[in-house]
């Protein structure tokens, strides 16, 4: 997956673990997160687990770019330290990517919540509403105007179908990330 414009870039993995290895596996995590904070581009990593005695594991971390997020991926020592957990009985069962706002301002529903240390706390949802509006108002008007001219006597429902097909690609990819990008002095504040 590639980063738009080389926006920020989080993965979010769910590993499993043997009942048993808890100490060893928070100290495999920080030692992980060690190691990922000398690389450039490290904005932040943490874990969390739904309660104290689940065997699911919910990992992020997070880097500047799709380029800094490969080099770590892609290093000697994140090598090194996947091979260290062998015995721990660690299976990895989910990996996703993800870049701008899609969805990582949710608030966690979990209780046991470790190490967080540079994720940012997510923005207020009326600033998200905000955010998503100064997207969604001109490129839905853009694209009403656009298909009222080129295709005017289109069935309604078959012209808004095609707006909404234009829009949401354009929305995911390009117009929110880039937006999220030029708010983020408003979005995170204490950060900019």
């Amino acid at each position: 997956m590639t980063s738009p414009a080389g926006g920020p870039v989080t993965v979010s993995i769910t590993r499993q673990l043997e009942a048993g290895h808890e100490a060893e596996m928070v100290s495999w995590l920080s030692a992980g997160i060690t190691l990922a904070e000398r690389f450039p581009g490290f904005l932040g990593a943490g874990w969390v687990r739904p309660d104290t005695g689940s065997e699911t594991w919910h990992m992020l971390y997070r880097f500047a770019d799709q380029d800094a997020l490969l080099t770590w991926e892609q290093s000697p020592q994140r090598q090194w330290w996947r091979s260290s957990a062998a015995g721990l009985g660690v299976v990895e069962s989910r990996v996703e990517k993800r870049t701008g706002i899609e969805g990582w301002f949710d608030e966690p529903t979990t209780r046991d919540v470790s190490d967080l240390r540079a994720a940012p706390a997510p923005p207020p949802r009326w600033k998200q509403a905000c955010v998503i509006f100064l997207v969604f108002f001109p490129l839905s008007l853009l694209v009403n105007w656009a298909s009222s001219e080129l295709v005017p006597d289109l069935f309604l429902p078959l012209r808004v179908l095609l707006a909404v097909l234009v829009m949401t690609p354009v929305m995911t990819y390009l117009a929110l990330p880039w937006m999220t990008r030029r708010m983020q002095w408003w979005l995170h504040p204490k950060q900019s």
